[in-house]
């Protein structure tokens, strides 16, 4: 009997990725002027930027229904496995208690996580129920470490446009352009399963120091787990400034961090241009 770990689009891995990683894939449905796309299947993250851009409305995000997990389950038990399903933050969609309930109705089989987290938070949780498959873990004592561990992953950015707060409601036309000629940039962070603003500052390098400034403030990055970067939209010259002023962050370390690209969930919000780092504390 083996375990297999379900995850959502929300963690930002494609269909592809995930399942070369050993993982069940299930995408959420991205809505845009009126067409429907599978997250992560046939709306990849570089293809979405370009759809943003050019879209004039928001893109908007469905939840998984009880019915799609209950049949992914089902097959998975019927094949003689326990499943732990990780789901995006129940404080930003609904399918948490879809996949609660469609776990509950294979008692003991089935066990349904709520990450209150998103994309490379969401995706560090994933990554670690998946080394705990391969020690050899139950799905019930799986369940039970990340809830436990789940606390502890931090996930900090900058936002470097704030055209699409603006498109989202989160920011008045004046202050947008206001914020626009001061350079401001809001630090943003998931914080009790929520996406918050809790700082801002003058200038995208400023924002690079905040973000080090606060994962030390944190006791800085516990490197016995997944950690990475996260970079909104095809442009990666942001992402190769931080690497560069936050590298002491890692240094201690033998590897690189891991780079996520980030996706549809969370992009839509925030646009291109954005950089975080997303880790588990000590």
């Amino acid at each position: 009997m083996a375990v297999k770990i379900i995850i959502d689009s929300a963690s930002d891995f494609t269909k592809q990725q995930a399942e070369e990683l050993g993982f069940v894939f299930m995408p959420m449905t991205i809505t845009c002027e009126g067409k429907d796309y599978q997250d992560g299947v046939d709306l990849l993250p570089q293809d979405f930027y370009l759809l943003l851009q050019q879209s004039k409305e928001l893109p908007k995000t469905s939840q998984i229904t009880e019915y799609t997990y209950q049949e992914e389950i089902k097959k998975i038990i019927d094949g003689g496995d326990e499943v732990v399903v990780l789901t995006i933050s129940s404080k930003l969609s609904s399918t948490y208690n879809n996949a609660k309930r469609a776990c509950d109705s294979f008692s003991g089989k089935a066990f349904a996580v709520d990450t209150l987290s998103a994309c490379l938070g969401e995706k560090l949780i994933a990554l670690y129920a998946m080394e705990l498959v391969k020690k050899g873990f139950s799905a019930e004592q799986i369940f039970k470490e990340l809830e436990v561990k789940k606390s502890n992953v931090k996930v900090l950015a900058v936002i470097d446009t704030l055209e699409y707060l603006k498109k989202g409601g989160r920011l008045s036309g004046m202050a947008m352009v206001v914020g626009s000629l001061l350079q401001i940039k809001p630090i943003i962070s998931v914080l009790d399963g929520e996406v918050k603003n809790i700082g801002k500052t003058m200038g995208l390098k400023k924002g690079f120091n905040q973000l080090i400034d606060m994962v030390k403030g944190l006791g800085g990055i516990n490197f016995d787990y997944p950690y990475g970067i996260i970079y909104s939209g095809n442009d990666k010259t942001n992402l190769e400034k931080f690497l560069l002023n936050a590298k002491e962050l890692w240094e201690q370390d033998t590897l690189e961090p891991f780079k996520s690209q980030l996706g549809s969930t969370i992009g839509t919000h925030i646009g291109p241009g954005a950089i975080g780092i997303a880790f588990f504390t000590k």
